[in-house]
């Protein structure tokens, strides 16, 4: 499956889309980039004077380029499931917050699978700036539903 087919599939659009390139996918590993653009709605108001990228907004993220992309190509490689109509549900994140994400800067986002079964995908997830900082990490795990027929 071609990556731009896996973007065209990704369940979000502008303002909560936050996928700008795959960069690379793999039965194991998923990379991808995304531009926190400055005038993002949610910076107005989180932190007066000095607005920095919410952990939701970065977990969101790392969950739509680490979970999302990698489940879509997965599932695109089964005759289990079928992408038109299959659903991706977060389950659970548990992330760590190392630096500050301020407006404007680029991301690349590395996910690498810890495993993949029982309808369940579950990654570890790292974060870094255009700089090589790393922002966050952590891991994210969610379900794969199944197109009922």
């Amino acid at each position: 499956m071609a990556y731009k087919e896996i973007l065209e599939q990704l369940p979000y659009t502008s303002p909560f889309l936050f996928v700008d390139r795959i960069i690379h996918l793999d039965e194991d590993n998923a990379v991808g980039e995304y531009t926190f653009k400055k005038e993002l709605d949610f910076y107005r108001g989180h932190f007066k004077d000095n607005p920095v990228t919410p952990g939701v907004i970065l977990t969101e993220c790392c969950a739509q380029i680490g979970l999302v992309c990698l489940g879509l190509y997965l599932i695109g490689k089964t005759k289990e499931y079928n992408s038109e109509g299959t659903g991706l549900t977060l389950s659970s994140s548990n992330m760590e917050f190392i630096s500050p994400l301020y407006p404007g800067q680029k991301v690349k986002v590395i996910s690498e699978k810890i495993y993949f079964r029982f309808n369940k995908l579950k990654c570890k997830v790292k974060m870094f700036s255009s700089k090589e900082e790393l922002i966050c990490k952590g891991e994210i795990a969610g379900f794969i539903k199944p197109m009922i027929e």
